[in-house]
């Protein structure tokens, strides 16, 4: 069997969401499901990798979130796709220095992929963490969810517009080695969805995640149940663009989507504009947008590297804020990546966003 037969269907003619999360999330030939994507010797790094300071100012705000809800007895952070563990092992030791937080906090990590999840029980060993499929699993006190790049790794839906005409992008397998695009089109409740949020507007060109959507209203549905909030971070754009954003990635380096399925990474740009909107809709409390290099430098973490430094030498310093330059430049992550949050309480919680 050709290799790329694993990732269509009989009939071998799938939309590109489901052709991206039959390469990425297969139970047996995924990307995620067979390889460590993470580090020098993977596919990319994460900000938690590049810094601990990323991590740490992460946790300190989610402390000062808890002290905003009043301290409750039970509080339940909940990471969404923790990659590789670090973030989740500096937030750890971070926690640990506040010990009424830490004696009332529950760390839950949401995981798809059994290989990611094995790696994190690793690293994360001998921490109490509890490891979830389905947010039901937590029951009572107020939750705070927790994505970083998270949203950028979930498939995607795509069309066209050809004559004023929508059309959904698919792809067909030929000769069972050839992938070739076709547009079908579509269905009144997909245009009426997509027009919902003003999608159709001025673009030719339209990209809308319905799973990612459909993963954010589980996450809504519990923050309403339950009390508190979420915290997205992620590259993407603000103002729409009616263009393909998606995009892959193989030992760090760019990869024709086609190329290397199921071995190399794909991701596509956030739209932060319709997360806000979707939120909104959703009768959450939202903060607006902003940039990575804005919110981490408003918690502080200029001044926690100069504190750092104080110990390090001459070539441990150049390493500290060549890091921190990366996570913060306007050239690098500083502006590509933005900063989201929502919750459902009365009392703002404006800490990073203003």
């Amino acid at each position: 069997m050709n290799s790329l037969n694993k990732y269509f269907p009989i009939s071998k003619k799938i939309s590109i969401d489901k052709f991206i999360s039959n390469a990425l999330y297969d139970k047996n030939y995924g990307y995620y499901s067979k390889k460590i994507p993470f580090g020098k010797n993977g596919d990319f790094i994460t900000s938690p990798e590049i810094s601990s300071l990323f991590s740490e100012m992460i946790a300190l705000w989610i402390v000062a979130f808890w002290e905003h809800l009043e301290r409750p007895k039970i509080f339940n952070v909940v990471e969404l796709g923790p990659g590789n563990g670090q973030m989740c092992s500096t937030l750890v030791k971070i926690f640990k220095k506040f010990p009424a937080f830490f004696n009332s906090t529950n760390i839950f990590l949401y995981e798809k992929s059994k290989v990611l999840e094995n790696l994190q029980k690793k690293n994360l060993h001998p921490f109490k963490i509890n490891w979830i499929k389905k947010f039901e699993k937590i029951k009572k006190g107020p939750v705070i969810f927790l994505g970083n790049e998270f949203f950028d790794a979930i498939p995607i839906k795509q069309f066209k517009k050809i004559n004023n005409i929508l059309y959904e992008k698919y792809l067909k397998l030929e000769n069972n080695s050839k992938i070739t695009t076709i547009f079908k089109k579509a269905d009144s409740k997909t245009i009426i969805e997509l027009k919902k949020y003003n999608l159709l507007k001025e673009q030719h060109f339209i990209e809308f995640p319905k799973q990612g959507l459909a993963e954010l209203n589980l996450i809504v549905n519990t923050i309403k149940k339950l009390n508190g909030g979420l915290l997205l971070i992620d590259y993407g754009f603000l103002k729409q663009q009616s263009k393909n954003t998606l995009q892959s990635v193989k030992n760090h380096k760019r990869n024709m989507i086609f190329n290397h399925v199921g071995n190399a990474d794909i991701t596509s740009l956030v739209n932060f504009n319709l997360l806000d909107n979707y939120l909104r809709k959703k009768k959450l409390e939202v903060n607006n947008v902003v940039t990575q290099e804005f919110f981490l430098k408003k918690i502080g973490i200029i001044n926690r590297a100069e504190m750092v430094s104080k110990k390090m030498n001459f070539k441990e310093k150049s390493d500290l804020y060549l890091r921190l330059q990366r996570l913060l430049n306007p050239k690098q992550m500083g502006e590509l990546f933005k900063v989201i949050s929502a919750f459902k309480f009365k009392k703002k919680f404006s800490l990073g966003f203003i």
